[in-house]
């Protein structure tokens, strides 16, 4: 059967590594006693010797100081993308935010219709520039249906094709 997952306290903690570092019981006979796995106990006596002289004021941690090179570049590259976004980008609607992408503007155009929340695809199409689809569409002149295929309701011999009425 498995066993639930414990959380020990730093009070406990404290004492099982105290009691290994006296070394008058085993690591075994600690497990035992304490109820945890003889790595767990060295773990504890390991982390509280190197952190014996932080108690009597030895070393004291002092916060990670943030990278500067990497906030700087980030800057970097937020500082235009605000500008590209100085446009009126809180009233647009869809069709104003496609307007608002600029392919002669240094940032790509992908990243642009990120910023705008656009999906890429949808400034692939540009409007006023006919495919070779439709073209051939609006060439063609339209067929009127032929009259002997028209469908009249009546029951079909569904080998031949010849009304059954």
């Amino acid at each position: 059967m498995k066993r639930t997952r414990r959380n020990h306290g730093a009070a406990f903690k404290a004492q099982v590594a105290l009691a290994a570092c006296k070394g008058d019981k085993t690591l075994a006979e600690l497990a035992e006693h304490f109820g945890v796995h003889p790595t767990q106990i060295t773990d504890w006596k390991r982390h509280l010797l190197e952190r014996v002289a932080d108690v009597f004021g030895g070393t004291t941690h002092k916060p990670d100081a943030p990278d500067l090179k990497v906030l700087h570049a980030k800057i970097g590259q937020l500082a235009p993308e605000n500008d590209f976004l100085d446009g009126a980008l809180t009233k647009a609607g869809l069709l104003e935010c496609k307007a608002m992408i600029d392919r002669t503007h240094a940032r790509p155009v992908g990243r642009q219709c990120q910023l705008l929340a656009l999906s890429r695809s949808t400034t692939i199409y540009q409007r006023g520039s006919p495919t070779r689809r439709t073209c051939r569409q609006s060439e063609r002149p339209l067929a009127r249906p032929d009259p002997s295929l028209i469908w009249t309701g009546e029951p079909l011999d569904t080998h031949s094709g010849i009304s059954l009425v």
